[in-house]
């Protein structure tokens, strides 16, 4: 069944940041052929989370609607190394460990995307067979001006950091991954926006019609602060277990809580509109929050599982004898990062000092949420409610707060 241009283009624009040019992915699709979208992935570490799941939903989203859908496995730039963002040069991986991740991706894809209705593609199926001189006329095709527009070059330019050459052929290569796979359109997170562009202005200079862009948000960790990241350790993996997935769910602030329901629900917006009115009316935050977790961990093991993750954390949560009718008291924030522990233990009025507070978290004496914490710089984001314990009787349920 085809489904009109403008029911596809709003459920398309969902959650997205950019679209480049505005009008552009109308006129495409006005066409009435199906579309190649591709979107690309460097196999850096072995596991995906959920945050690169934000462009794997919207793939599948163009693959619904019929549209062919390339996931593109670049085993060739992960040698190099994607500079984006970076304020000093990427250690690069060796082949071995690059090939060892790009199995791990293909094995863990296809927990969203239709195997039957995708194309996995490796860059390295024209890259690895391209002579010095192909490598060449590609790199003449883009200057050193305009390289030097991307702000994080700029910044390490002006600051008089190195910046090696091969970073700057990383937009360039990932560029030309889509005049290799003539792509209509390409995904990227909004961190990639330059190196999208840079693939326009490839295509147009290799006599090809340029390519739409579509940018979506990156995702914040579990922190509620920083990007998703294995490396930050704020991530949740869609290989994890069930009860972890769950669980580390469950820890998501409530307002951060929304940010999910938008980029990793499959619920109709006017769903998620419901749940938030439900509870401005008095509903239990947790339970909409036990709802998201179990859309999840259903959709990377299944329904029952997730049923029996619900359950084993309810259990934990009692067995800890969390008391559950705490009224919140309201904290507001240190700073963006969100509020110290040993100030929200003073505040809660469980310690005098933040002395006593730093002393008492080294003795291990203070959980979060039946959780044992030692580390007397966490933080609490904004939009966290938590029960803190201090030794074996005393709770106070928090609410954090912006600071105004």
């Amino acid at each position: 069944m085809t489904v009109d241009v403008a029911t596809q283009l709003a459920e398309l624009r969902r959650g997205a940041q950019d679209l480049l040019p505005e009008d552009g992915l109308a006129k495409k699709l006005a066409r009435g052929t199906p579309l190649r979208v591709k979107a690309g992935f460097d196999p850096t570490a072995p596991d995906l989370h959920l945050g690169h799941t934000v462009l794997i939903n919207k793939l599948r989203q163009f693959q619904q609607f019929g549209h062919e859908v390339i996931f593109l496995i670049g085993d060739f730039t992960g040698l190099i190394g994607d500079p984006t963002g970076r304020n000093a040069t990427r250690p690069r991986l060796t082949p071995a460990e690059v090939q060892a991740n790009a199995r791990t991706y293909e094995q863990q894809i296809f927990r969203i995307l239709d195997p039957q209705r995708t194309r996995v593609e490796f860059n390295s199926r024209w890259f690895g067979t391209m002579s010095a001189a192909g490598l060449i006329e590609i790199a003449a095709k883009h200057t050193v001006a305009r390289m030097l527009e991307r702000d994080d070059f700029a910044k390490r330019y002006h600051a008089g950091q190195p910046i090696s050459i091969h970073e700057f052929l990383y937009p360039l290569v990932q560029g030309y991954d889509s005049v290799a796979l003539e792509a209509d359109v390409e995904l990227g997170g909004t961190d990639q926006k330059f190196n999208l562009l840079v693939g326009r202005h490839l295509q147009e200079a290799c006599g090809q019609e340029p390519q739409i862009v579509l940018t979506m948000p990156l995702l914040e960790g579990l922190d509620g602060v920083q990007k998703m990241s294995k490396s930050l350790g704020n991530y949740v993996g869609i290989a994890e277990p069930a009860d972890e997935m769950f669980g580390k769910l469950m820890k998501i602030s409530d307002e951060l809580m929304w940010r999910y329901f938008e980029l990793l629900s499959f619920r109709p917006l006017a769903e998620i509109a419901q749940l938030r009115q439900s509870i401005a009316e008095g509903r239990n935050p947790r339970d909409v929050k036990f709802e998201l977790a179990r859309e999840i961990v259903a959709r990377f093991h299944d329904a029952g599982a997730a049923e029996r993750a619900q359950a084993g954390f309810v259990a934990r949560f009692s067995d800890r004898q969390l008391p559950t009718d705490l009224d919140a008291e309201e904290v507001a924030a240190e700073d963006g990062a969100g509020l110290r522990l040993p100030a929200a233990l003073k505040a809660l009025r469980l310690v005098a000092s933040n002395s006593e507070a730093a002393r008492k978290i080294a003795e291990g004496a203070v959980r979060i949420d039946g959780e044992k914490v030692t580390d007397r710089d966490t933080r609490l984001p904004v939009g966290a409610d938590h029960v803190l314990q201090l030794g074996p009787r005393r709770f106070a349920r928090v609410r954090v707060v912006a600071k105004t």
